[in-house]
């Protein structure tokens, strides 16, 4: 540095930030040996923050506006410098800007799939990715545990440290937050409000507010994926009105196949009734020598077995055996299900009813070694 400009920082101090940029949090003003005149002008804009350093030591805090800076707007660092009855030459300090501007459009994501626990599904793996917004809420907590002595300080500088914290305290706050895996897909607002708790309070510590913090997809096998959709079809399907349909169809398709013991039955049946017809046309044709026997009615047809079930803590039902079948295969009943038929005194489990003990005989055992 010239004289000339060695002159021109002691006798002109005008001491501000111009930010044009979009990234940098904090900015160290430069003064030749860091020196300031005293009723040097100080210009804090709307968005910022100066913090003025003195031998390492943090003294005093300007918010926005324009000061002189005498002995009575520094008490800090006067007291650090000793100054008793004022002052009139240059003194020293270092001086850094911190903006204070939400810092938008911050990206996080999870660069290896994290691992959860699921009730139904057991260990799976998930990604999830969104964005985040960080502020500066306490400068100097700031500057102290993150800036140091780093006289330009961008976010590039602390993105991966804060990536790392949000990624596990994600990870965390997944498996404490207790929603089932295909839960998370459809409660994207939730979770996030709920991770943006958990983590808020860690980036405090920081002198760093979180206003808000965005989870837009999380991610999972596809295998998981398909078994949840074709388990969310059939939730919502109305499986009383599927039990009649499919027992309309059992006994259409019975009384369609002559060759089939239904169909033999019911052929036996209508020659019986045929029978019946033809014998009282021609005991009516007599004359009223003997009165003709009365065929006893056929006995009625048994109801087809069909239990009650509880599903998510409520009685849902009565379903038949061939959709209780297809209900343990894709897990919704199992052997401690809770079921009930007329007849029973109380809900007893699946597996202890010797009618539906077949239904799990049917299920493939795991594959060894897996």
């Amino acid at each position: 540095m010239g004289l000339f400009d060695k002159l021109r920082g002691e006798f002109v101090d005008i001491i501000e930030w111009l930010d044009d940029s979009n990234d940098t949090i904090v900015y160290r003003f430069e003064r030749y040996q860091n020196e300031i005149k005293n009723g040097a002008k100080l210009t804090v804009r709307e968005g910022q923050v100066a913090v003025f350093i003195n031998e390492g030591q943090i003294a005093d805090v300007f918010q926005p506006g324009m000061y002189e800076l005498t002995t009575q707007n520094l008490p800090i660092l006067s007291t650090l410098q000793g100054w008793k009855h004022g002052f009139n030459s240059p003194f020293k300090a270092e001086v850094y800007f911190v903006s204070t501007r939400s810092l938008t459009a911050q990206k996080w994501g999870t660069k290896n799939p994290i691992t959860l626990s699921d009730q139904r599904f057991g260990m799976l793996e998930i990604r999830a990715f969104g964005t985040y917004v960080i502020k500066v809420s306490d400068a100097p907590l700031f500057i102290k545990e993150i800036v140091g002595t780093d006289g330009h300080f961008t976010t590039d500088e602390i993105a991966d440290q804060l990536k790392s914290m949000i990624v596990t305290r994600f990870t965390d706050a997944a498996g404490e937050a207790g929603m089932p895996i295909e839960a998370f897909a459809g409660n994207i607002n939730e979770l996030s409000d709920y991770v943006l708790k958990v983590i808020a309070p860690e980036f405090a510590q920081y002198g760093l507010e979180l206003p808000k913090f965005l989870v837009e997809n999380v991610s999972m096998p596809e295998e998981i994926k398909k078994e949840i959709f074709e388990l969310s079809r059939l939730s919502a399907i109305d499986l009383n009105k599927l039990a009649q349909m499919k027992a309309a169809k059992a006994m259409e398709a019975a009384a369609n196949n002559p060759s089939g013991t239904a169909g033999a039955g019911m052929g036996m049946g209508m020659g019986f009734a045929m029978a019946n017809q033809m014998g009282q046309t021609f005991g009516a044709g007599q004359a009223q020598e003997q009165k003709p026997t009365a065929t006893p009615p056929p006995p009625p047809i048994p109801p087809a077995l069909t239990f009650f079930v509880v599903l998510n803590g409520q009685q849902a039902g009565p379903y038949d055996m061939a959709t209780l079948k297809q209900m343990a295969m894709q897990s919704q009943l199992t052997k401690e299900t809770l079921v009930w038929r007329d007849g029973m005194a109380n809900w007893s489990a699946a597996g202890q009813q010797a009618e539906l003990t077949s239904l799990f005989g049917s299920i493939p055992p795991p594959i060894p070694g897996q």
